[in-house]
Order: C-alpha cells, then structure tokens, then sequence
C-alpha cells in the first residue's frame, strides 16, 4: 500500500465463532421483522432519537470517502403538507397510465393507489440526497465517486438503525422528485434520491402478504468454495 497518513484499528471486536452465529441469527431474526408500513400513527417521535439513526447512516463508505449524501428531516406539519400535495400530484399521473401496464401490474398486490397520507400523518419523513461534487469538508466541491452506490448504502444504514431503535419505515420515491429540492431549500448540486416515512405503525397497521414473501437463500446467493 501506498504511504498514507492512517491510525491503529483499535475498535474492532473479534468474536469467538459461536457467538458470531448466536449474534448473526440474533440480526438475521430482528431483521426479518422490518416491514414497510403505509398506515402510521401521529405519536411523536424524539428528535435525538432520528439524529442517533442519521449520524449511522453517516458511517456509511463511500466513493474516496467524500459522504456524497445529505439528509433533510422533516418534523413540520405545512412542510410535510407540501409535500403530500406535490407527490400525489405526480402520483396521480402514474396512476393514471405514466407507469405503464406492466409496472402497474406488478404493484398491484401491494394496494398502493395515488393517496400517500401517511406523508402528513407520520411525524418524521427524512428526504434524503445526493450530491455531485463535495468532499470531506462541507465546502469542498471536488468530484464525488460512486454517488449512486454510496447513498444507497447509507440509506440502507438509515432504515436498519430506525428499525432497530424500533420505528417503522416506508421508502417513496414519486417520480420526478425534483420538487424535493425546492421544498427543501436544496441546491442544485443535489439530487432528490428517496423519502423516508418514519415513526410508529398505526395500531391497525397491516403487511401486505405479497409483501412477505422474500426469496430464499437459493435463490440470492451463491457459494463457491
């Protein structure tokens, strides 16, 4: 490797092999109980609690280290309005034919329709961005590598550690998007590139069956050994 300015790894915690798969299991079995939601309740959410999930997500690697993402969350009830009124206005043109037969069949098991009001009624929606040029520092604007990847994996981050503090989560994404950055006094350097619906599930909250059918482990993975 190449000279280079680094630091003693002094964190990590070697496990013996049985509790590493008392632990995986463990994960696997927490895991499996995130489900997206579309019914959520009006209780209100501590804001540390979303700050302790957002600095998670924000260990995430990334493209040269550059942290390509930044996160709006939304706790304001005429902002989330605004938003609700702007995504089902793009949502009703999907709906209506813009999506095409196929992908409409497709989510027809699901029961999703044009109203999104869990976008008003949960008490959290974190939009989350990316961004083309940035850097380790905040006015950095040097190119970012791998946004895509990178942003991806911090959501992905994000939604783990809401639904281990024991939140229910909901991804939208409403197509364009664009009037995400508007709303959220976001410049054009970022690019709108998911909402998140957090906070409680309604208490008469449901999962569509197709929902839980996940693919076995056959079917997603591949051992060559």
């Amino acid at each position: 490797m190449k000279d280079h300015a680094a630091s003693p790894l002094t964190d990590y915690i070697q496990y013996g092999e049985q509790e590493m798969l008392t632990r995986s299991e463990a994960f696997y079995q927490n895991i499996k109980r995130r489900h997206s939601v579309r019914m959520f309740s009006e209780q209100a959410v501590e804001q540390t609690i979303i700050e302790n999930c957002l600095k998670a997500a924000g260990t995430a690697p990334s493209g040269a280290n550059h942290q390509p993402w930044h996160f709006v969350a939304i706790n304001n009830l005429a902002i989330k309005k605004q938003i609700r009124v702007q995504a089902e206005a793009h949502e009703q043109a999907f709906y209506a034919g813009r999506a095409g037969e196929e992908w409409l069949g497709a989510l027809k098991d699901l029961g999703t329709d044009a109203q999104k009001p869990y976008l008003e009624h949960a008490p959290w929606l974190i939009a989350t961005f990316s961004e083309k040029k940035g850097g380790i520092k905040a006015e950095d604007k040097h190119t970012n590598y791998y946004v895509h990847e990178s942003v991806g994996i911090a959501t992905g981050i994000l939604i783990t550690a809401l639904h281990n503090a024991g939140l229910a989560t909901l991804t939208h994404t409403p197509k364009p998007m664009s009037f995400l950055n508007k709303i959220c006094q976001r410049s054009d350097n970022d690019r709108a590139y998911m909402l998140l619906i957090v906070g409680y599930p309604a208490k008469d909250a449901t999962v569509p069956d197709h929902a839980q059918i996940k693919k076995p482990l056959t079917d997603i993975a591949t051992f060559l050994v």
